[in-house]
């Protein structure tokens, strides 16, 4: 079933703040006991998209957990403002700062970090236990980004009953999800 396709409807940020202070402390304890790691299977693999663009991973951020019971993939993609040529190396390096913003919040898998593609968009690939949980966290993500997004590029899909590796490895599984449309700039073509 279809989730979303749009840009996400934020949280008041009165409500978004205290979320993401609660995921950052989450992910501070997460830290201390060693339950985050960043694997490098992924890390230097190109992803292609239906919409002809392609970007490769730069990083990976898994958590020590179990299996989802409800897997879903969750796709988010934004353009930097005032982030051109260099800047984005910087911006990957930096990047690491923002792993607080995420690893902590309820249903958290793992994220697949993809650098700016033809267009600077940057993409996150992750998979999460729980759609409605991945959208929640899209929601108050939504005002993390709005600081050096262009507000209008932020966009997300939620795929729910997937698995991430499993969809890069075989894209046709979305199929079963949602009918495959020219261009969709969420849905990857091909094993990497």
């Amino acid at each position: 079933m279809i989730q979303q396709i749009d840009r996400p409807a934020r949280l008041p940020l009165a409500v978004a703040l205290p979320r993401l202070a609660a995921c950052a402390g989450r992910t501070a304890g997460l830290l201390a006991r060693g339950r985050v790691h960043l694997p490098t299977v992924w890390k230097g693999r190109r992803l292609r998209f239906t919409d002809g663009s392609s970007a490769y991973v730069y990083r990976e951020t898994t958590l020590d957990r179990l299996p989802p019971s409800d897997p879903c993939v969750l796709v988010v993609e934004f353009r930097l403002r005032l982030v051109r040529g260099r800047g984005h190396r910087l911006f990957r390096a930096e990047s690491m700062l923002n792993t607080p913003l995420f690893v902590g919040f309820p249903g958290f898998v793992s994220k697949l970090w993809l650098a700016a593609d033809e267009h600077e968009r940057y993409r996150g690939f992750y998979e999460w236990d729980g759609p409605d949980r991945a959208r929640s966290y899209v929601r108050a993500l939504w005002w993390a980004l709005a600081v050096v997004s262009d507000t209008s590029s932020i966009r997300y899909q939620v795929l729910a009953g997937l698995r991430r590796d499993e969809v890069l490895a075989d894209p046709r599984r979305i199929d079963t999800v949602v009918p495959e449309e020219a261009g969709q700039w969420w849905r990857p073509m091909g094993p990497p």
